[in-house]
C-alpha cells in the first residue's frame, strides 16, 4: 500500500485507487455525459425542462476542454495511443492536452522519460504526429 508521500506521477506511482482504474479523456467523458443527458431527456419526456445542474456543468466543462469532438476520432485517439503501451494516466493526459513537441510531452507526462519503457524521442514524436493527423482530419 502506497502512502501519500510514496506517490509520484512522474514514476507512475499513483496510489492504490489507480492500480486498476481506467482513465478517461475529457472527450470520452463528454460522449458518456451527452448519452446520459439524452437518456434522461428521453425518459422524462416533456416534464423535465432542465438537467440536474451538476450534470449540465460537468458536460459544459468536458466539452470546453475536449480536444476531439467526433466520436470516431475519440475512438481512434484511444486506439492510437494504446498502441504505444502507455499507462492509462499517460494516455488520458496526452489525449487531453495534445502536446505538440517531444519536450512538451515529457514536461506534462514526466514518466515518458523513464528508461526502458520504449518511449524514446522518436516513438514520442510518432505518437504526437499520429495525434495531429487525427485532429487535422476531424
Amino acid at each position: 500500500m502506497l502512502r501519500a508521500e510514496d506517490e509520484d506521477a512522474s514514476e507512475l506511482k499513483l496510489g492504490d485507487d489507480f492500480l486498476k482504474a481506467k482513465c478517461l479523456m475529457n472527450s470520452e467523458v463528454a460522449i458518456l455525459l451527452e448519452h446520459r443527458c439524452d437518456q434522461m431527456k428521453h425518459m422524462s419526456g416533456e416534464s423535465m425542462h432542465q438537467l440536474p445542474q451538476v450534470l449540465e456543468k460537468s458536460l459544459q466543462y468536458v466539452k470546453r476542454f475536449s480536444r476531439f469532438t467526433n466520436q470516431g476520432s475519440v475512438k481512434q485517439v484511444r486506439e492510437v495511443l494504446s498502441r504505444y503501451q502507455l499507462a492509462e494516466f499517460e494516455l488520458a493526459v496526452i489525449g487531453n492536452l495534445c502536446p505538440e513537441t517531444v519536450e512538451e510531452a515529457k514536461a506534462v507526462v514526466p514518466s515518458l522519460k523513464t528508461k526502458g519503457r520504449g518511449h524514446d524521442d522518436e516513438a514520442i514524436d510518432r505518437l504526437l504526429n499520429d495525434l495531429m493527423m487525427i485532429k487535422k482530419f476531424e
